[in-house]
């Protein structure tokens, strides 16, 4: 039965022996995944920019330009993750694969039972990435177009020893919980902090008079 995780997500295969594609391809079909392939980056470059892949799994020595290679535009030009096959299994190998910012790695001779495990933790992980670049990109922009927003984050940073990242979290998810606005929220969070210090002051002022 195909995985429910892994119904209409799409893979770009990349490598240059055509019955490793084959057998890829039918595994991971059998997965429930959709494929497209490709034996060359050169061939890989327009596919990943029509079908906007869910993750490339690309082999590092290609003909031509190399995955490396491949990945560094993959990058530079497209949204679509990947991870790396290869035969060496050699630690200079990782660390240049997660240098390239491969979200998985997969040596040669592939074992069928690993393949599958290997690409979910890889879409996992990429989803986690692009989870978090949504996230960072909604911060920067809101805080941007928001002084009350930016404000606010900060009053909630100071009262609750938080990070950045966590009080627009907590200030965004409070606004969707109450169907406002985010600044909407944001101004209030303010307007308490001002009664609140108008109290300390107040409580300042008691303790001199007495």
């Amino acid at each position: 039965m195909p995985a429910a995780s892994a119904a209409k997500r799409r893979l770009l295969l990349v490598d240059d022996d055509p019955m490793l594609l084959t057998l890829l391809s039918t595994m991971l079909r059998h997965a429930g995944y959709d494929t497209v392939q490709a034996t060359s980056a050169e061939e890989a470059m327009p596919i990943a920019r029509q079908e906007d892949p869910d993750l490339a799994l690309l082999d590092i020595n290609l003909p031509g330009m190399s995955g490396l290679e491949l990945a560094e535009r993959l990058t530079a030009e497209t949204a679509v993750p990947f991870m790396f096959l290869s035969v060496l299994d050699a630690a200079d190998t990782v660390r240049k694969a997660a240098a390239h910012g491969a979200v998985g790695y997969l040596v040669k001779p592939i074992e069928a039972a690993q393949v599958t495990p290997a690409v979910e933790a890889a879409l996992a992980r990429a989803d986690d990435i692009k989870r978090l670049r949504r996230s960072e990109v909604n911060l920067t922009a809101a805080l941007a177009a928001g002084r009350e927003t930016s404000m606010a984050v900060g009053v909630l940073m100071a009262r609750f020893s938080t990070d950045r990242d966590a009080a627009f979290e907590v200030l965004r998810e409070r606004a969707r919980a109450q169907r406002r606005k985010i600044n909407e929220v944001a101004t209030q969070v303010l307007e308490a902090e001002e009664i609140l210090a108008s109290f300390h002051q107040a409580f300042r002022d008691h303790g001199r008079g007495g």
